[in-house]
């Protein structure tokens, strides 16, 4: 009965941590059939900050800074265009700065305790070109 309960608790834990609804979850499917271009050190001024509530995510527009490979800042922009420095450190899982795969960050975790993921929109990769397709002979010639 014990076994039962445990398995039953451990796949309701495992699927919310997978079952994100939203925003991130087109985002990332996103990332997934383009790809992206690696994220270089700088201050990145056009990123989506999907914060992660519930099994939900919103979206929101931000900044972040990227040095050796890992996010050290991350500001939130307001609807009037200015910046806000989230306050405390950004960390992952391991405490550390979090690092960076295929264009989105890995789960991030500010002294707020909100959970939240850096997508870098503008390095996705472009569309792959399509074979321009041909219709009938019907179509062809009306």
């Amino acid at each position: 009965m014990k076994k039962t309960f445990l398995l039953l608790f451990f796949s309701i834990l495992i699927s919310n941590i997978y079952a994100q609804e939203g925003c991130f979850k087109e985002w990332k499917k996103v990332f997934a059939e383009r790809g992206a271009y690696t994220v270089s050190d700088d201050m990145h001024r056009k990123v989506i900050i999907s914060f992660i509530e519930n099994g939900h995510s919103y979206c929101v527009y931000g900044k972040v800074r990227v040095e050796n490979g890992r996010i050290v800042s991350v500001f939130v922009q307001y609807e009037d265009g200015e910046y806000e420095l989230m306050d405390g450190k950004v960390i992952n899982r391991q405490k550390m700065a979090p690092t960076i795969k295929n264009g989105i960050s890995e789960e991030i975790t500010n002294e707020k305790g909100e959970h939240f993921y850096v997508l870098f929109i503008e390095k996705i990769k472009p569309k792959k070109k399509a074979y321009k397709s041909a219709g009938g002979p019907g179509d062809e010639f009306k």
